[in-house]
């Protein structure tokens, strides 16, 4: 696998930690932010690029993937944000003005998709906004 097909996989998996960061700020995460997430992932983040994973399938489903295999984790949601945090400031290349754009629409999506935003999860969205915006 290439470097940057390597990187492009991580970028991909450390955007499911964050989205899923995001369902789980309350503790909970629901069906309908799971089902948010995967409409999200096949209306938008397919068609980002065309880095594909080492199965030769669009690396974007990596997401859905990622944050699957988290939910059967026992860490934190704020764990997995910090982890995105340090991808982004190692990588921050990787991540133009509409992507950021893209992942902050989907964040808040998620985060809409189940009774309306909690502090819990308003909190994870303005972190990630600041964490953009420096």
């Amino acid at each position: 696998m290439l470097n940057s097909e390597k990187i492009g996989n991580e970028f991909y998996q450390n955007l499911g930690k964050l989205f899923y960061a995001v369902a789980m700020a309350d503790n909970n995460v629901r069906p309908k932010e799971v089902e948010r997430l995967r409409k999200y992932v096949r209306q938008f983040w397919l068609d980002v690029d065309d880095v594909e994973d080492e199965f030769h399938t669009d690396a974007a489903y990596q997401i859905e993937i990622v944050f699957d295999w988290l939910e059967g984790e026992e860490k934190e949601g704020d764990e997995y944000f910090n982890e995105f945090k340090d991808f982004y400031k190692d990588h921050p290349e990787k991540f133009s003005e509409s992507l950021k754009k893209l992942i902050v629409e989907t964040a808040d999506s998620i985060a809409n998709s189940f009774a309306g935003k909690n502090r819990s999860e308003i909190l994870t969205i303005f972190k990630l906004k600041q964490l953009f915006n420096h």
